[in-house]
């Protein structure tokens, strides 16, 4: 699902006021004052989802210890009626320290609702009530409240069709890979911003188990995006927060990288002369010149026809037959442009697509002291396992896993995914203050428990998970996180520990998956999947492997 995706893209939403403790109503707009692109000084932000006309100062105030400036009923009355003038169709309050003292939101919560009624259009997002309360980087309610009664609709809808034909009300997947409830999201709508990819996610670490794979390197290829991501001992790495569409977000996410590489993006020659491959994608309508849409511009699937690893005889999904001569006179224009043979323009076409997806791979492995080379290549999606011996090729990987349903691989991983609900809290403990006691109270009956620390004095924290309610195990624990990261520890320095971040989680079905019924087939060949199909070039060879996959490997490694 990419409703919440798309709209914040796209710079669209819901009329959205924003109420903040005065003085700090610019920071929606002044953010951490980080340049978008280091060296690229007309490159901007992303505007602001709420304008400074409909930005409300509250007077009121309170400090890390307590009420500074109280919240009088005349201001709250002040509020009311701003927010009214505005014709707000969402409202985000976000005050000072309101993670530690949520009464002065709570306030203004409850006499906007009380003034607008429930049933107004007008909806309310205040950070108090958001899934998260971190001070090092808020959640964005503006973004949330923006966001919401777009997604509310969508959602709304979607329960009433499943209720007309008898289905069950649906459950939404998250960001963080994990399943919630329709009202949750409905009312968090920030929550889903990448409930697309994170399904392939959440069927790639079901698969890491199922197929005793405990390190995957997964890239999910479609047709006009290419989704990266991490399996780590049969888990999906995970992140915090990070940017999506410019924006921050600090709420707990599949660490995803994505790049413009798909089986729809247009292949071009820039100003210096050279072949490119996206960002721009011909999308499904007017889609790729061989689709016989309208389309004129070649693509990375005109490419792949034109190579013949692409059967013209066989109707892809939806019953669309591909047209070799289209396709061919696609590529054939843009190589006289270059200068070069058509066939050399169609393998350009390939590579550099394959280079995009192989830069991906790397900032999610080199960039952060993994060797891509360890891992097995989980390659999914329509035009995944097109490129995928290709890209292991390029990461020196021997050993890739295809799913034979891996044109619907996410709907797998929302089937089987795990009910999950995350609490974000900043408790900003110094050592002293991390007891045994503390840490037990701290943990509750969470299923599991992360922590955010750093060495006093430091700006950024690592995350490290720990159950034991030990402080000297906690300490140990991110000593050897911090070694791993910047090559060293500090025994003698004092740590602090930022924030806790607790998850609940309810263990969703295992899916049996049927074994793949393939002959063994020793490249050059295509084996057709149905959803997909998979090349396999000279010295590959592909065997059934069990668990809905096909194992594809080197011939010198076999």
């Amino acid at each position: 699902m990419t409703v919440a995706t798309n709209a914040l893209l796209e710079n669209r939403g819901a009329r959205t006021v924003l109420v903040a403790t005065r003085g700090f109503t610019d920071l929606v707009e002044i953010g951490r004052q980080d340049r978008a692109s280091l060296y690229r000084l007309e490159a901007s932000h992303p505007p602001p989802l709420v304008p400074p006309e409909r930005r409300i100062a509250a007077e009121e105030r309170n400090g890390p210890d307590g009420e500074l400036t109280a919240l009088s009923n005349e201001e709250t009355t002040r509020i009311v009626a701003a927010v009214s003038d505005a014709a707000a169709e969402s409202v985000a309050v976000c005050l000072l320290h309101a993670d530690r003292h949520p009464d002065h939101e709570r306030k203004i919560g409850d006499a906007l609702r009380a003034h607008f009624g429930t049933k107004s259009t007008c909806r309310f997002r205040t950070k108090s009530s958001a899934p998260s309360a971190s001070t090092n980087g808020p959640p964005r309610p503006e973004v949330d409240a923006a966001l919401s009664p777009l997604l509310s609709g969508y959602l709304s809808r979607m329960a009433e069709s499943c209720e007309q034909i008898g289905l069950t009300e649906p459950s939404i997947m998250q960001s963080s890979g994990g399943l919630t409830s329709l009202d949750e999201a409905a009312g968090h709508a920030a929550l889903t911003v990448l409930s697309g990819p994170a399904g392939g996610a959440a069927a790639a670490a079901l698969i890491s188990r199922a197929a005793n794979e405990p390190d995957l390197l997964c890239f999910d290829m479609g047709g006009t995006s290419c989704d990266v991501c991490v399996v780590e001992d049969g888990a999906v790495r995970e992140t915090s927060g990070k940017r999506v569409g410019g924006r921050p977000l600090a709420l707990p996410m599949v660490d995803i990288d994505t790049v413009g590489a798909g089986g729809g993006s247009i292949a071009w020659q820039d100003s210096g002369g050279a072949l490119r491959v996206g960002p721009q994608s011909a999308g499904a309508r007017p889609g790729p010149a061989c689709y016989g849409h309208g389309g004129t511009e070649p693509t990375v699937t005109d490419a792949n026809l034109f190579l013949g690893r692409l059967d013209p005889d066989r109707p892809l999904a939806g019953e669309i037959r591909l047209d070799k001569g289209a396709a061919t006179e696609a590529v054939t224009g843009l190589a006289d442009d270059l200068g070069i043979s058509p066939e050399d323009c169609a393998l350009g076409i390939v590579r550099v697509a394959d280079a995009e997806m192989v830069r991906a791979l790397r900032v999610m492995t080199v960039q952060r002291g993994l060797d891509p080379r360890r891992f097995t290549l989980l390659a999914f999606g329509g035009a995944g396992p097109l490129h995928a011996t290709g890209i292991a090729t390029a990461l020196g990987i021997d050993q890739i896993l295809v799913p034979v349903d891996g044109g619907v691989f996410s709907a797998l991983g929302l089937a089987a995914a795990d009910r999950r609900r995350d609490e974000v809290r900043t408790v900003m403990l110094t050592e002293e203050g991390i007891t045994a006691a503390t840490l037990e109270r701290l943990i509750g009956d969470a299923g599991s428990v992360s922590w955010d620390l750093r060495y006093r004095g430091q700006s950024f924290e690592l995350t490290v998970a720990d159950l034991s309610g030990d402080p000297a195990r906690l300490r140990e624990r991110f000593e050897e996180a911090h070694e791993r990261r910047y090559g060293y520890r500090d025994t003698d320095a004092a740590i602090e520990l930022v924030t806790v971040r607790r998850r609940y989680v309810q263990p969703g079905p295992d899916p049996k998956l049927a074994d793949p019924d393939h002959e063994p087939v020793s490249g050059p060949a295509s084996i057709d999947l149905e959803q997909a199909t998979l090349y396999l070039p000279n010295g590959w060879r592909a065997l059934t492997a069990g668990s809905g996959l096909l194992r594809i490997s080197r011939s010198q490694a076999m």
